[in-house]
């Protein structure tokens, strides 16, 4: 959220953490921008999508090992979204761009996740069709809430499977994978997960759109 206009934000309780605040303020010393971060977050997405992709083909520990490197990668994805927008607003360091930052890097960090789930279960039935599912439906969501904004009425962060959300529920899944993995078993719980993200996508994205239609005719 790092533009010079207001715009929306999400609501998350850990902006106010202690720990979220004085990163942000180091970060700020640090000279890091931003926009920097915010590009950070898609480097991390690209290293969990690569963890996922990687895991059907190693064996034993090293399937453990990539499954949960994905989950740390997603949650790393995760922090520097807190904290470009915490630089941005709360230390004020917003930039022209910061728009553009704030989206767009969201929308590649989503995809380079949500394929590289797939592609965690491309020896299951479907898996890669269902990661190509959940990615479609993530930026459809997203969609219909800059589409929102740009008509004049709220941008809605609502759920049930906003990006918040959705990144949760990969977490666990790869969390689950991993133990799966340990047990010589398939990652069915990945497969879990998207199946969810890709109905909640759904859900979402029609709880949005009726809210977009409401304002609209409310004027």
């Amino acid at each position: 959220m790092n533009s010079i206009a207001i715009s929306p934000r999400r609501v998350l309780a850990t902006r106010n953490a202690g720990w979220a605040k004085q990163m942000a303020r180091v970060l700020r010393r640090l000279g890091t921008t931003p926009n920097a971060v915010s590009v950070a977050g898609v480097l991390w997405s690209i290293v969990g999508c690569a963890a996922f992709a990687l895991a059907p083909a190693s064996g034993g520990d090293a399937r453990v090992v990539a499954f949960v490197v994905a989950a740390a990668a997603i949650q790393l994805r995760l922090l520097c979204n807190l904290l470009d927008g915490m630089l941005a607003v709360e230390e004020g360091l917003k930039s022209p761009l910061g728009d553009l930052y704030n989206e767009i890097p969201d929308r590649l960090a989503d995809v380079a996740i949500l394929l590289g789930a797939g592609a965690a279960i491309r020896d299951l039935t479907g898996g890669l069709a269902l990661g190509c599912a959940a990615a479609i439906a993530a930026l459809f969501t997203a969609y219909v809430r800059v589409l929102g904004g740009s008509l004049g009425v709220t941008q809605s962060f609502a759920g049930p499977m906003a990006k918040q959300h959705r990144m949760f529920t990969l977490t666990v899944a790869a969390l689950c994978g991993a133990g799966e993995a340990a047990l010589g078993l398939p990652p069915h719980a990945v497969r879990a997960g998207l199946v969810l993200v890709v109905a909640g996508s759904i859900v979402t994205a029609c709880r949005r759109i009726v809210g977009v239609a409401n304002e609209l005719e409310a004027r």
